[in-house]
């Protein structure tokens, strides 16, 4: 009973965040249901744009950091969406719109998981290293992507600027539909891994004691969180922290096992972008500032302190 309580109050919180957020804009609030047809068929799609990119980099956060046993692995951060954004970015400037940018998103996001995984293996160092490589391959992908576009005449690689910084402001350059269905299919193999990713988080040779097929699920995991990462880098741009904080804050205040606290993250993923991208068109309205910026004005404090809880547990 007390469970059902809690999902109901899950429910109609969402539900509320929602109708609150839809209604607000042109610097006042205005009953959803009573607006401008208009208005309403530009604000559903970016509201229900902000709760897919939320919910998906979420667990993709979350299951990175079973992946890499490490709280502070986030899909920014490792590289992830610079390698979506790239792909991004390389098949624009060959004129391709269509289902053609997520499977490049995917492509990308995918290629620099592998590429990371593989080299904090090789290399090691810890989490310190796989941090250090991940910022090395996301500034190489950040470097490619800024080449392409300073080298561009085309109007839309211009535009995708704005949308690199993290902006919900446009719907991207793939429908909404494409990105879902990407994002549903990462879903579905992630979500029932979450036993197994717990034991991965013992450490490989636990895991190997137990009976886990370690690069299977490894793979499996790869291949999810690269599904959500690039579909949400091909409606968004890149939008960092999102990954890292929300899992983290699920785990402290609701603990459990991992297919929860991929569940959890999904849900407060999802309405933490909607309700920070409501905010960023508002603060300082009529300037629609891309909800990435703000977001990092909020994930760079808390990466600090994680990382310094991380040192602190490690006795360092």
């Amino acid at each position: 009973m007390k469970k059902f309580s809690l999902m109901l109050l899950f429910f109609f919180f969402t539900l509320l965040t929602i109708y609150l957020c839809a209604g607000i804009g042109l610097g006042t609030w205005q009953n959803p249901l009573a607006m401008d047809e208009t208005l309403m068929a530009l604000r559903l799609p970016r509201v229900f744009n902000a709760l897919l990119v939320g919910l998906s980099l979420s667990v993709a956060g979350a299951a990175l950091q079973a992946l890499f046993e490490n709280p502070l692995a986030d899909p920014g951060l490792i590289g992830t969406s610079g390698g979506a954004a790239l792909g991004v970015v390389l098949v624009l400037s060959l004129g391709f719109i269509g289902v053609s940018v997520p499977l490049a998103a995917f492509s990308g996001s995918l290629i620099v998981c592998v590429i990371v995984l593989l080299a904090h293996r090789l290399f090691g160092g810890g989490k310190a290293g796989l941090l250090i490589i991940g910022f090395i391959i996301s500034s190489f992908c950040s470097a490619v992507v800024g080449l392409v576009l300073f080298l561009s005449d085309d109007f839309i690689l211009r535009s995708a600027m704005t949308w690199l910084a993290g902006s919900l402001a446009q719907s991207g350059f793939v429908s909404p539909l494409y990105a879902a269905g990407s994002m549903l299919l990462g879903l579905i193999i992630l979500i029932p891994m979450g036993r197994h990713l717990d034991i991965l988080l013992l450490g490989e040779e636990t895991a190997v004691s137990m009976g886990i097929k370690v690069f299977k699920i490894r793979a499996l995991a790869v291949t999810g969180a690269a599904l959500l990462t690039g579909a949400a880098v091909s409606l968004s741009g890149m939008i960092g922290f999102v990954g890292m904080m929300i899992p983290n804050l699920m785990a402290v205040v609701f603990r459990g096992q991992r297919t929860k606290i991929m569940l959890l993250s999904a849900w407060a993923g999802a309405l933490f972008l909607l309700i920070t991208d409501t905010a960023s068109r508002t603060v300082v309205y009529p300037v629609d500032l891309p909800v990435g910026i703000v977001i990092a004005l909020i994930g760079a404090p808390f990466f600090v302190w994680l990382f310094a809880m991380s040192l602190r547990r490690n006795g360092v």
